[in-house]
């Protein structure tokens, strides 16, 4: 008998895939073509505190090997969420980690404390949002900032936090050990690459916000090395994503040291990406003789 489930900061999950932020909504329109219960974790779409409108429209691009996305991290606010996504996600056998976005501090910690007797197993911290008060920068692009809010956030979370990182920073490791040194209990990565998208016919943007964050099978490379880093950086867990389409690309981001992978732009072209994923895992394992997961976490050094 195999054994697929993997420990993140106390919380068991049966297998170490999951949902990427943004990419799944909060589960219901994928319920159609998705059994839940077989995924490890389900990430919801990011919440704030009040509802979020996003950003003006075109908002999304398609370019060579993936996506850009400017969205805005449009949301309907905690208020909806908790009345109904989490009934709706309480339904299945499988862990709910909520994402959770912000401009300020305070816009964050407000929604930390409302999350904290609904019954979600994580809180997954989307600090690549621009720090409104810093002139818009991203909180995960200063490392004092990134342990700052850190620091602040699990002074009043009460379920475990996994801080999200930007790769647009010049050193990935610095960005992951000041999340650790702040207190974070895992960490995932990467967010999306900063990119552009001209229209040349029309010599305009493609993207009303200029630049979108790209994602897809061509920031792959780059995220296993960052995860890589990372992992080897800091002594709490990783978790992988960016580019994960199959189950090879999975059990690269854990060979190279990340304990669960998040499955994002894959889902809008494959709805069966994760559950897919879950099986091919399973079988690479009954294939190579491997009885337990974490045989495979960081095996390549």
């Amino acid at each position: 008998m195999i054994n697929t489930s993997v420990n993140l900061a106390g919380v068991v999950l049966k297998n170490p895939v999951m949902t990427a932020s943004g990419t799944f909504g909060s589960g219901a329109e994928y319920g159609e073509f998705v059994d839940l219960n077989r995924l490890g974790a389900v990430v919801t779409k990011g919440v704030a505190n009040v509802p979020w409108s996003g950003n003006p429209t075109p908002r999304i691009a398609e370019v060579y090997g993936g996506m850009l996305n400017a969205i805005g991290l449009q949301n309907p606010g905690i208020d909806v969420f908790v009345k109904r996504d989490i009934p709706f996600l309480t339904q299945y056998d499988t862990k709910i980690i909520v994402n959770v976005c912000g401009k300020t501090t305070e816009d964050y910690i407000e929604v930390v404390e409302r999350l904290g007797d609904e019954p979600v197993d994580m809180l997954e911290i989307n600090i690549s949002c621009p720090n409104v008060k810093e002139g818009g920068i991203a909180f995960g692009q200063d490392p004092r900032a990134v342990e700052a809010i850190t620091r602040e956030v699990k002074r009043h979370a009460r379920q475990p936090v996994i801080m999200k990182l930007s790769p647009n920073v010049t050193d990935i490791t610095v960005m992951a050990k000041a999340a650790e040194a702040g207190g974070a209990d895992v960490l995932s990565l990467i967010n999306t690459l900063t990119g552009m998208k001209i229209d040349i016919n029309r010599r305009c943007f493609a993207i009303a916000n200029k630049t979108g964050g790209m994602s897809g099978p061509a920031v792959k490379p780059v995220a296993v090395r960052m995860v890589y880093q990372a992992a080897n950086a800091v002594k709490i867990p990783v978790i992988g994503m960016g580019g994960i389409a199959t189950a090879e690309d999975a059990l690269e981001f854990i060979m190279a040291g990340a304990a669960a992978v998040s499955v994002g732009t894959a889902n809008f072209y494959n709805p069966y990406a994760t559950v897919e994923i879950v099986s091919g895992i399973q079988q690479f394992m009954e294939e190579h003789g491997v009885g337990d997961i974490t045989e495979l976490i960081g095996c390549v050094k």
